[in-house]
């Protein structure tokens, strides 16, 4: 039986943007149909690139009946809007990371979707790595023990000129935040996705190189778990000249610490033949530095295997792996960690 075509639409035509493009062509049953944005210049030009059409007004995108599925890359506080007029319009919906800035405008598109009875998705490609999988598999079969740390570090280096780039970047209203609602979320999701839900945080935040933003290019984050476990999340743009992201799962029982796309230590108590196989094929991965100074510096490859998982989830039925529930998660925490970082306060979730 032949796969189904799948018709997608972009709303946005900066960096990500392209990244989504690629993943698209990079797909065989997937076609990239046509391009959005309030600047008509801007999406001409995306269009020409990417050989699609350039649409007049959003509602002509979500009306067009050879969309399936919306890729919307608009800045992290201007979701909602296109959101809600394409699911109104019967398309599934895969949403850049965060989903939105605040909850509430989380929970619009969340039930905006459930009542038109499509799919949504959030991106946080990290979840799709092999290592990322595997990291996940192993704590389901409780090869940990009992989880007692799970840190997350992103340490990253950005010049005065990314947060000169755009408008809309280091606002509240439109960035969400800083170094943790922005470069930090994708961390904050796969640690949440390992340790559970995290029931306090205490936190501090400042701004050490970057002193023209509203938000915060550095923040230190203690975490309290469900399950009793504590850790720590650190995110930063102020470091010179930055290091790889770092999620560390330590258990009674064994340790994993995963840099990028690489664990570069894998041990447990209880050693077995398929852990030496897991760090022969999962160690020394990484190509590029990742994101950690230069935003441009990522692969599609985990844009295209969410959006591969999106496709499927629409063909049989289910839900994707990053639904909507789920990509609210880490938008809770990061949340409660500013909310923290303000009032001084140990704050505890759910908000």
């Amino acid at each position: 039986m032949a796969k189904k075509q799948f018709g997608f639409g972009i709303i946005g035509t900066g960096l990500i943007s392209d990244f989504h493009a690629k993943a698209i062509e990079a797909i065989a049953n997937a076609s990239l149909v046509g391009v959005y944005n309030i600047n008509k210049n801007k999406a001409d030009a995306f269009a020409a690139r990417h050989s699609c059409i350039a649409y007049n007004t959003l509602e002509e995108m979500a009306n067009a009946p050879d969309i399936d599925i919306v890729c919307i890359c608009t800045p992290s506080g201007a979701h909602l809007d296109p959101a809600i007029v394409c699911i109104e319009g019967g398309k599934h919906c895969l949403i850049e990371k965060p989903l939105e800035v605040t909850l509430e405008k989380c929970d619009q598109i969340i039930q905006a979707a459930k009542k038109a009875g499509v799919k949504l998705g959030v991106i946080f490609p990290s979840r799709f790595a092999e290592a990322s999988l595997q990291l996940k598999k192993s704590i389901e079969q409780n090869k940990f023990g009992d989880l007692t740390l799970g840190d997350a570090y992103v340490k990253w280096s950005r010049t005065p000129a990314y947060y000169q780039s755009a408008q809309w970047r280091g606002t509240w209203a439109l960035d969400g935040g800083g170094a943790l609602m922005n470069q930090g979320i994708h961390s904050v999701d796969l640690l949440q996705w390992y340790m559970g839900p995290v029931v306090s945080v205490q936190a501090f935040a400042a701004n050490i190189r970057h002193k023209n933003i509203e938000v915060e290019d550095t923040v230190a984050a203690t975490v309290k778990f469900a399950n009793g476990a504590l850790g720590t999340i650190e995110c930063s743009t102020a470091v010179y000249p930055g290091s790889f992201k770092r999620i560390e799962v330590l258990g009674t029982a064994g340790t994993a610490i995963l840099e990028e796309n690489d664990l570069v230590k894998w041990q447990f108590e209880q050693e077995t033949e398929e852990d030496e196989q897991i760090r022969r094929s999962l160690a020394n991965r990484t190509t590029s530095q990742g994101g950690v100074s230069d935003p441009a510096a990522i692969s599609f490859v985990g844009h295209q295997k969410q959006i591969e998982d999106m496709m499927q989830a629409i063909e049989t039925g289910g839900s994707p792996l990053v639904d909507g529930i789920e990509g609210r998660k880490a938008v809770e925490i990061a949340l409660a960690i500013y909310k923290s970082a303000r009032t001084g306060e140990l704050v505890r979730l759910p908000l």
